[in-house]
């Protein structure tokens, strides 16, 4: 949470009835009592974290450590488009740390409808020069490869598979759980205000849920580089300059450092959105740019492909994040983010060659209607 709130806060359960009254607001219609038991275990989560992180505060101090710097946060991998239920997600903002889902009282083992087992590890893959060389090679592929638009009532269709490590707190004490792979589908209209997702790992319907826009209140959120539509991806600058100079501007403040956020913003653009012809290669481009940036020789996406990687250590985190792509037709595979340093206070529990998020995209196409597949389509 921000460390300068007002010292005038409410009381507790002014809080939690006015967080209620934002979601049961905003969500769909026949998802509130859902999401608000959901958001109940989460403020009741948030509050353990907050005192196990007090508890650490106490013993850094006595150690007379330095403390971490001030500000920085480390990214979260939604599991949904960062567009959806947009009232629970500003409730919630910045009181979720990436890679830990914390769970209190006698707590399962499941979270979102998919188990939860042991951590899921890798070995950690040699590091090397020659990444802006590679890149260069990737949009050249890209610029040659079909890539049909998307057009008026058509919806982009991606399916996935995707797996996760976290850090799990149950009863005060922390361990390391992951969600197992599993599919993940999602439908979004070219402007975003319509859409549909099936993932076990947010939902227990095998239905999935609407991610359907204007919210019942009848706002739109807008579409940017967090939460792009496809008519926003129309509208990005194809210059590699330019994109890079909009991304750098546009994630000011955000993440671990600048260069770090630019390069994970640019990764997230390929694994779950569809960019235009022209913009593709741009990506590639703009990233070959970012400094830092590595390759690695042998890397595998979450159903076992082999590739070769573009990636980037993030220094505060010692978490690597790797692009897979295709060695010979450089197709993006998937990605994958490897623990590669190991981390101090309760983030030593994860040890180099955990895999805290991996994926696999499996189809991305244009279909004519929410769920539909383009078989169904064929």
């Amino acid at each position: 949470m921000n460390a300068n709130t007002s010292r005038h806060e409410p009381a507790e359960g002014d809080q939690e009835a006015q967080l209620l009254s934002w979601t049961a607001r905003d969500l769909p219609t026949g998802r509130h009592q859902f999401h608000k038991e959901r958001l109940m275990a989460q403020i009741h989560d948030m509050r353990q974290r907050e005192q196990h992180e007090q508890h650490e505060q106490r013993e850094q101090r006595d150690r007379r450590t330095a403390p971490a710097a001030p500000g920085k946060r480390r990214r979260l991998r939604l599991p949904r488009p960062a567009i959806a239920l947009p009232a629970l997600a500003a409730a919630l903002a910045g009181t979720v740390v990436a890679g830990i889902a914390v769970q209190g009282g006698g707590g399962g083992t499941r979270d979102g409808g998919v188990a939860t087992g042991p951590a899921l590890t890798t070995q950690v893959g040699v590091a090397a020069a020659g990444a802006p060389q590679l890149l260069d090679q990737i949009s050249l592929a890209a610029a040659d490869a079909s890539h049909p638009k998307v057009g008026p009532g058509q919806y982009v269709y991606i399916e996935s598979r995707m797996a996760d490590t976290f850090l799990k707190t149950v009863n005060d004490k922390t361990s390391l759980a992951s969600h197992a792979l599993h599919r993940r589908q999602v439908w979004m209209s070219p402007d975003g205000t319509k859409g549909w997702l099936i993932d076990p790992a947010v939902n227990d319907s095998p239905e999935g849920e609407t991610l359907s826009l204007p919210d019942e209140q009848g706002n739109t959120p807008k579409a940017g580089l967090n939460s792009p539509s496809y008519d926003y991806l129309t509208k990005l600058p194809a210059d590699p300059d330019k994109l890079l100079a909009k991304i750098y501007k546009e994630t000011e403040g955000l993440g671990n450092t600048p260069d770090q956020e630019a390069f994970t913003t640019i990764g997230d653009l390929l694994g779950e959105s569809y960019p235009p012809a022209d913009l593709y290669p741009a990506l590639f481009k703009a990233a070959a740019k970012i400094p830092g940036v590595v390759v690695v020789r042998d890397a595998v996406d979450a159903v076992g492909r082999h590739g070769v990687a573009v990636a980037r250590l993030d220094e505060t985190s010692g978490q690597r994040e790797e692009w897979i792509f295709n060695p010979k037709t450089y197709v993006f595979l998937g990605e994958r983010t490897v623990q590669v340093r190991k981390g101090t206070g309760v983030d030593a529990l994860i040890k180099p060659g955990t895999v805290m998020f991996t994926s696999a995209v499996i189809t991305r196409s244009v279909v004519d209607g929410i769920k539909q597949t383009p078989a169904a389509d064929g």
